[in-house]
This record gives C-alpha cells, sequence and structure tokens, in this order.
C-alpha cells in the first residue's frame, strides 16, 4: 500500500490574466491537500473518487476522463508494465472553488504510482507536465499555474512560456480564504473572458496589461517586505477582475465583509463566479475577519502563513 499527498493552491495575483501572457503570483496552501492510495488487486486498474462516490475503471489509452488520462500519461511516462491495482483518491480541498482541486489530485496519483514504480524522485517538471495535460481536460485553455505552483510546492513567479521563477518571500504575511460554498466553473470563466476579448480586444488588452503592472508591483513588495503595499495591490487587482465579470454577488460579499472587519486588502481567486477569495489580516485582524466572513455567509475559512 503506497500514498502521496499534494496540496492546494491560491493564486494571489494574476488570474486569467495569465492566460493571455502576463505573469501572476500562486503559492501552496498546505492546509488542504489532495490524498492517493496505491494497493494492488487481483484484476483490472481502477480509481475510487470517494469525495464525488464516483468509480472509474481504467481502460488503456483512455485520455478524454481526467482520472484515467492521468494514470496513463504517468504509466506511460513511467515505462510502466500496465499494473493490476485500485486508486483511491481523497482530497480536503474543495472542488470548483480555485485552490486547484484538480492538479492536486492529479499530483498525487503521479507521485503514488512513481513511488509504486520505483520512481519516487520523479522531477517537479515532470510532475507538472504530466498534470498540465489532464488540466486541458478540465478547463480548455489553462494558464499551467495550478499544475506549477502544486507540483513544486513553492511560491512561483509564472510567465507562460517563461521558465518557473521561485521568489524570497521577505517576511511571512497570513491571509484567510473564504469559500462561498458556490461551484464554479474555471472552463467557462476562462471560454467567457475569451469570448469578450475577441469582441473589445483593445479594451481586454489594456485591462491585461494592468493586472500584469499590479503583479509586478506585487512580488516587489513581498520580496522587499513592504507588506503595507499587498492590500491596496490586491483590492485593485480585484476590481480589475471585476470588470472582466468574473465576481459574483456572493463574492462581493465576502469581500465587503472582510473589508469592514479591517482586512487590508481582499479579492476573488481562481477563475471567480464563486469558489474562494482572499484577504489579507495581521494578527490583531484575523479573527474579526474570520468571524466577519462566517457571518457573510461563507461556508468554510481557512487561514494560511505565505512564507
Amino acid at each position: 500500500m503506497i500514498s502521496a499527498a499534494a496540496c492546494g493552491k491560491i493564486i494571489l495575483f494574476g488570474e486569467h490574466a495569465v492566460v493571455y501572457g502576463r505573469p501572476a503570483i500562486a503559492v501552496p496552501v498546505t492546509q488542504v491537500q489532495a490524498t492517493a492510495l496505491v494497493q494492488p488487486r487481483a484484476h483490472g486498474l481502477t480509481i475510487h473518487a470517494t469525495d464525488i462516490a464516483r468509480t472509474v475503471k481504467v481502460e488503456p489509452h483512455n485520455l478524454i476522463d481526467p482520472l484515467a488520462a492521468i494514470v496513463n500519461l504517468t504509466l506511460a511516462y513511467l515505462n510502466c508494465p500496465r499494473p493490476q491495482l485500485e486508486i483511491t483518491v481523497h482530497s480536503t480541498i474543495p472542488i470548483a472553488s480555485g485552490l486547484g482541486s484538480g492538479a492536486a489530485i492529479s499530483t498525487a496519483i503521479v507521485r503514488a504510482l512513481a513511488q509504486f514504480a520505483g520512481r519516487p524522485d520523479i522531477a517537479p517538471e515532470v510532475v507538472s507536465q504530466l498534470v498540465y495535460e489532464v488540466e486541458k481536460l478540465y478547463h480548455g485553455t489553462p494558464s499551467g499555474i495550478d499544475n506549477t505552483v502544486i507540483a513544486y510546492q513553492q511560491p512561483v513567479y509564472f510567465l507562460r512560456g517563461e521558465p518557473i521563477q521561485t521568489f524570497n518571500v521577505a517576511h511571512p504575511f497570513t491571509v484567510v480564504v473564504g469559500n462561498t460554498g458556490i461551484a464554479s466553473s474555471t472552463k467557462k470563466a476562462v471560454s467567457d473572458v475569451r469570448r469578450g476579448w475577441e469582441i473589445d480586444p483593445a479594451r481586454y488588452e489594456a485591462w491585461f496589461d494592468w493586472i500584469g503592472a499590479i503583479v509586478q508591483q506585487a512580488r516587489s513588495a513581498i520580496e522587499a517586505g513592504t507588506l503595507d503595499r499587498l492590500g491596496p495591490l490586491l483590492d485593485q487587482n480585484h476590481v480589475l477582475l471585476r470588470e472582466l465579470d468574473v465576481s459574483s454577488l456572493e463574492l462581493e460579499r465576502l469581500i465587503l465583509a472582510a473589508k469592514q472587519a479591517g482586512a487590508s486588502g481582499a479579492k476573488l481567486v481562481g477563475g471567480g463566479r464563486g469558489g474562494n477569495m482572499i484577504a489579507l489580516v495581521n494578527d490583531q485582524q484575523r479573527e474579526a475577519v474570520i468571524a466577519a466572513l462566517k457571518e457573510a455567509g461563507a461556508v468554510n475559512v481557512l487561514v494560511t502563513e505565505i512564507q
């Protein structure tokens, strides 16, 4: 019996614009995780996704179903004879909420199969590449940021098509994550933004440029430890995401509640239209913001330290 895990992630700055060649900053969230348990069985190869009560019989060459695809892609990379296995996956990461649940499940499966095949040292860049192929099934035209930050388990400055850049967090800071409880399709949100971009490319390119500039300022602030600059940058990024029409009433309610409770900045994370938001807090603000988010309807609240 072999098990492996993968953490969740949040995009601090830059979602959606990252699809159009602008940078983004993403960080791991270790408080939530996906796990994959691999054990021999008498016949066949199956995956049990316990959280969604789904069982998938993994047929050879199935690259359509995401769970089957990540198994087949990984076995092909490992050049491993087709084993008789039962894979059970479980995740504490909310589905369709901007925390990278799909990429984390895929990553956990890759790591577990690599251990099974005697390859526990599989490189993060390989894991990321395998998972990215499955991200296409989930999201259509993914940025690649989810698979990257989850595979590397480090804060990353991500620019599509460029080498991965990790960077120094000069002073740890705390982010509260509030879940609207509304599952949202990243694939649809990304598709809708693309449709708007096709209709009015000049306007959308200007918004993307502005978001890219915010990302660069945020990286500079994080590396310099000037955390007082981050809150306003979060707010500015959210305003632009609202212009892209990927916010929602539920997200706006939580963001307003966090701000009124003292958070220095807040924004949606991920695809939007539901899922999660984040708020930047210090030790004095944290409990008040947590209480305010719950009062405003957050179905789950977690706290993560970025370091």
